[in-house]
């Protein structure tokens, strides 16, 4: 990372004080909201604003809204995250003051897991019966593992995550994950779960995933699972899914076959009984991507109240046409 004069000046002022610092070791282990970081440094929320102030100012720190909550996190510049994470990294654990502001921020985080079991408990039976439909998910998340591979990436989007299970699934292979969902309650839940797992590298916030508030053209991997059948527009939502990928990223998309079960429509919000392979493909090329995997899980029995879970990979084509030799574009241009 090599930054101008002047701007190494502002980011070393602004992290050259112990509470900014405090703060910073704070918010790269998750993201969390002005009442958080007051709570756990001891300081009035006005002098916590002014500290965050200066730490946007700098680059380092990066502000969200989810409803009437504003939470902040490390920029979404990988640059400045290398930075921050180097700085934070070399302050000693075991410092008294550090000590006792993660002892603080575990009590937050326990909070978030039991609100996030409320959550579950109460929506617990709709979701047990909808799961008795189709092949366990672990059937899935094994195919995902070996789809994707251990190859590292930088950067991953999950667009709808939910729970945050595909940030948990993946956190081994990503520098940086990102989860999009507009619902608060289930945007606790997947802090929650990231929390209780120990990963700092993957964040959630509140966004549409028909008006992603990323930067396009920006991540190796981009996930949708059991999303497009909650979807008005599902060939839209895709499409702008793939303006997210790097060229040559790829989009993994898990959801059902078609089927005829149509109390899901009532009883559970779809407004989509599943998709054929034929629909998923052109939208994917439609969408400048080639298939290159199709992945089908039957139900463990069968019958007609079943459903059959699909993967599909789209690929983005745009590396696989700069790594043509220069003669054959040549040759197509004459």
């Amino acid at each position: 990372m090599r930054l101008s004069l002047d701007l190494m000046v502002d980011i070393v002022k602004a992290v050259a004080e112990s509470s900014r610092l405090r703060v910073l070791a704070l918010i790269s282990r998750g993201d969390l909201t002005v009442t958080d970081i007051t709570e756990i440094l001891g300081q009035s929320q006005p002098r916590v604003s002014r500290h965050l102030k200066l730490l946007m100012e700098a680059g380092l720190v990066d502000r969200y809204q989810e409803g009437s909550w504003a939470f902040f996190r490390i920029s979404d510049d990988d640059k400045v995250r290398e930075f921050v994470e180097a700085i934070v990294s070399r302050v000693d654990p075991r410092d008294a003051q550090l000590e006792r502001d993660m002892e603080r921020l575990a009590s937050v985080k326990q909070r978030r897991q039991q609100r996030a079991s409320d959550y579950f408990s109460r929506n617990a039976a709709s979701w047990g019966e909808l799961r008795s439909l189709h092949v366990p998910e672990k059937a899935v998340e094994t195919a995902l593992l070996e789809v994707v591979g251990k190859q590292p990436i930088q950067s991953m989007l999950d667009l709808g995550t939910g729970t945050g299970r595909l940030l948990e699934l993946f956190a081994p292979i990503f520098r940086r994950g990102l989860g999009l969902d507009l619902s608060r309650q289930m945007l606790a839940v997947a802090r929650a779960n990231l929390d209780h797992a120990g990963i700092s590298h993957a964040q959630v916030r509140q966004g549409d995933i028909f008006a992603p508030p990323v930067e396009r053209n920006s991540f190796d991997l981009v996930t949708m699972h059991q999303v497009l059948h909650y979807l008005d527009d599902p060939a839209a939502a895709l499409r702008e899914a793939a303006r997210m990928l790097r060229p040559g990223g790829r989009l993994v998309l898990v959801d059902f076959a078609p089927h005829a079960l149509e109390f899901l429509r009532d009883e559970h919000a779809h407004l989509r009984l599943g998709f054929s392979d034929q629909q998923i493909g052109e939208w994917l090329a439609e969408a400048g991507l080639d298939t290159e995997t199709v992945k089908a899980f039957e139900p463990r029995s069968g019958g007609e109240a079943k459903l059959t879970v699909k993967l599909w990979v789209g690929r983005d084509r745009r590396l696989l046409i700069a790594d043509r030799p220069a003669q054959v574009l040549q040759g197509e241009a004459v």
